[in-house]
């Protein structure tokens, strides 16, 4: 059904909705693919559809630059080597540390947009709220927070496993997000899972059609098999 990610996404984009796809995971024993529902997107109509990119995130304490490793040394950690290293359609998604500061911005969303990269998921924080809107940029947080990460916060790895509210998220494995939640689809479950929410969500249509011509749902899911 498609030949490369550009066409992979472009079928998600036009045709799938998380909840779909969420449900055929479920069928096929991945049901713990959703992260949690504190994820919000800055915008209701903001969507991601991309490859995941993975940061891990730790707090530090303290304004001033301790010289004790290469990483306590740098501000912001590895944050600026990670954002440099997003590739197109990529999903910045990060976790780690503690819900004290921001963890992405407009700077941010201006640099992943020049790299073509898809949208951020931050386990935590987003701030520069109106510039990130004015730039559309898809930003999925926790909620809006103005503190600084620089004397809280560094990034302390990235295209590595992590780990959100019990689901797992490796390097290159979808990241969909829309209005009803983001969804992690493992790399090795894809063709599968986004084949059968195809043939689902256009069985759906059907199912729309046939409801508003006056069937019941009754017959509609002993007709159609779904609901």
């Amino acid at each position: 059904m498609w030949k490369d990610d550009n066409d992979l996404f472009t079928l998600i984009k036009n045709e799938l909705f998380t909840a779909v796809v969420g449900d055929v995971l479920d069928t096929m024993g991945l049901i713990h693919q959703f992260l949690p529902p504190t994820f919000k997107p800055l915008d209701d109509k903001m969507r991601i559809i991309g490859r995941a990119m993975p940061v891990l995130n730790a707090d530090y304490f303290g304004a001033s630059n301790v010289d004790q490793t290469d990483l306590s040394s740098k501000p912001f950690g590895l944050t600026f080597r990670a954002l440099d290293d997003l590739k197109e359609n990529e999903v910045y998604i990060a976790t780690g540390g503690s819900r004290r500061y921001a963890m992405w911005g407009e700077l941010m969303s201006t640099r992943a947009i020049h790299l073509n990269a898809a949208g951020a998921v931050l386990d935590g924080y987003s701030r520069d709220t109106l510039g990130i809107l004015k730039l559309n940029f898809p930003t999925f947080s926790h909620g809006r927070y103005a503190q600084d990460a620089g004397a809280r916060s560094k990034v302390v790895d990235f295209r590595v496993p992590i780990e959100i509210g019990g689901t797992a998220v490796r390097p290159g494995d979808i990241v969909f997000a829309d209005l009803d939640g983001v969804l992690i689809i493992p790399q090795e479950a894809e063709a599968e899972a986004i084949q059968k929410a195809v043939e689902k969500a256009r069985t759906e249509n059907l199912v729309r059609t046939a409801i508003e011509n006056g069937m019941s749902t009754v017959e509609a899911f002993e007709k159609f098999g779904v609901m």
